[in-house]
């Protein structure tokens, strides 16, 4: 593969990982912030569970860590693979069944977001070291 041709998919697979993660990030934040707004109402009380603080907390650095990847993208993918490592915890401690089901749902794009971005970085290291030889 050309050097032009590594940097065209490398751009194009940043740009995919980084646009799956605004996705999921921006679809799982609607969800959670609707959720809470229908809890408040049909219950009265106002009171939000720790699960539900823990969850949105997870998704508000997922949204972050989409946005820090587009100035830092080492850093965005890291964040990026550890936001799926935490919901996959999250998941397998409250949910009640199949967890791999929930995770695949909720964590596997985060996962597959940064893992685009980190291999990009890994195909543009490649071809910097393939000219400097």
């Amino acid at each position: 593969m050309s050097d032009n041709n590594r940097r065209v998919v490398a751009r194009r697979m940043r740009r995919t990982g980084r646009i799956i993660g605004m996705i999921a990030a921006g679809f799982f934040l609607v969800f959670i912030i609707g959720e809470a707004i229908g809890e408040t109402f049909s219950e009265g009380e106002g009171i939000i569970e720790t699960e539900g603080i823990l969850i949105g907390t997870i998704s508000a650095v997922a949204l972050i860590a989409c946005f820090v990847s587009w100035w830092r993208a080492r850093l965005g993918g890291i964040l990026l693979v550890l936001v799926s490592m935490a919901l996959g915890i999250h998941i397998g401690i409250y949910a009640g069944h199949n967890h791999f089901l929930a995770w695949l749902m909720v964590g596997f794009p985060y996962l597959v977001a940064g893992g685009l971005i980190l291999t990009s970085l890994w195909i543009e290291r490649k071809e910097v070291l393939s000219r400097g030889q």
